[in-house]
């Protein structure tokens, strides 16, 4: 295998989210800048029609890596701004990464999901290139659409993808892969409902 040496894109994330970034050895400055730096990115996608600052945003983990925002936002509540962006940005990566995998799952848990399947939008057949558009689209919605619809876009997906995984896979393991990611389905959509009534923080 030979060494990608084509050159990344610069990182891109508004100035004030990148001095959140900085050294965060407090808890309490820990949580601050998790939900600054999320509050700062949302608001950044949303304030322009710019689609290459909607680009740069969605292609966030390519440019600063998924470990980065692990440690910036992991380990806020699911039902929070920072916890809701995490868990897009990981569905994201994992569709990116596994698309086959996930084209996969997700087929299989139509027929049990009928109306999570046309919530989530990911069109019939459902292959690789349909589930990577598809969470493209709901990553892109997030900064330029509506965001409550985004999550639960993304809810809608989680939900068949689980169905899917119970249905294709065996064992223990399946079993609490599936359930967490029915559990980030109820967390995506409490997470809409919340920001409906502007308590997403």
């Amino acid at each position: 295998m030979t060494e990608d040496r084509r050159p990344r894109r610069p990182g891109f994330l508004p100035p004030a989210a990148l001095e959140a970034l900085g050294e965060r050895t407090d808890p309490i400055a820990a949580l601050h800048a998790a939900h600054e730096s999320a509050a700062i990115l949302l608001h950044a996608g949303r304030a322009t029609d710019d689609p290459a600052v909607t680009d740069r945003l969605v292609a966030l983990v390519d440019d600063i890596g998924l470990d980065t925002l692990a440690d910036l936002w992991a380990q806020r509540p699911a039902r929070t701004l920072p916890g809701a962006l995490w868990r897009l940005y990981v569905l994201h990566s994992w569709v990116l990464t596994d698309p086959y995998g996930a084209a996969r799952e997700y087929a299989a848990g139509i027929r049990f999901t009928e109306p999570d399947h046309a919530v989530a939008g990911a069109g019939d057949p459902t292959g690789p290139d349909e589930v990577r558009r598809v969470t493209d689209e709901i990553l892109r919605g997030v900064f330029d659409g509506d965001f409550a619809i985004a999550l639960e876009r993304a809810a809608a997906f989680c939900h068949v993808v689980s169905s899917g995984r119970a249905e294709v896979s065996e064992g223990t393991q399946a079993a609490l892969q599936a359930a967490r990611m029915q559990t980030m389905a109820e967390d995506l959509t409490a997470c809409a409902q919340l920001w409906r009534t502007d308590a997403l923080h």
